[in-house]
């Protein structure tokens, strides 16, 4: 991704900005029961990447320690205004990775999702795209991910 091609977001008050400075591992789109209630939606949407490539332009979010499903827990990214959650970190990933929110790019049709999770818990008049992979928990990375992600996977956890 070029310069020219670094895509931001940012809080609904503009108080924290932020840059991913290349396109993320892999979309999720998670439909679990636990992220529509937190949310307050149907789903999250959230583009996996490497923390190190999301620059923080503006302000400072505020992490807040948060339940997760898999009772783990979750640190949350919020904008300490306006409360606008931008990404999370997950106990799996720690801070090595960040679950940016694709809703707060300025351009969030840049990233739709590579996959639905959860779709066992899905609310049921959401209707499912055809050709996007769809489980109804998790997977396996490795049997999805594209080979370039996969190796800045391995860069950052190791092989």
């Amino acid at each position: 991704m070029a310069a020219a091609e670094r895509l931001e977001g940012g809080c609904g008050c503009r108080g924290v900005r932020y840059q991913l400075t290349s396109r993320p591992l892999f979309v999720h789109c998670c439909h679990c029961r636990w992220c529509q209630r937190e949310t307050g939606a149907s789903f999250a949407l959230n583009a996996l990447i490497e923390s190190d490539r999301v620059l923080i332009t503006r302000g400072e979010p505020e992490m807040v320690d948060t339940p997760s499903n898999s009772g783990k827990g979750q640190k949350i990214a919020r904008c300490p205004k306006c409360r606008v959650a931008l990404w999370s970190h997950y106990a799996g990933a720690g801070e090595r990775l960040r679950f940016v929110r694709v809703g707060t790019l300025d351009d969030p049709d840049a990233f739709p999702p590579d996959i639905h999770i959860f779709t066992s818990t899905k609310q049921p008049w959401v209707v499912l795209p055809p050709g996007v992979p769809a489980v109804p928990e998790y997977y396996e990375s490795s049997e999805l991910w594209p080979e370039e992600s996969l190796a800045r996977r391995a860069k950052v956890f190791g092989p």
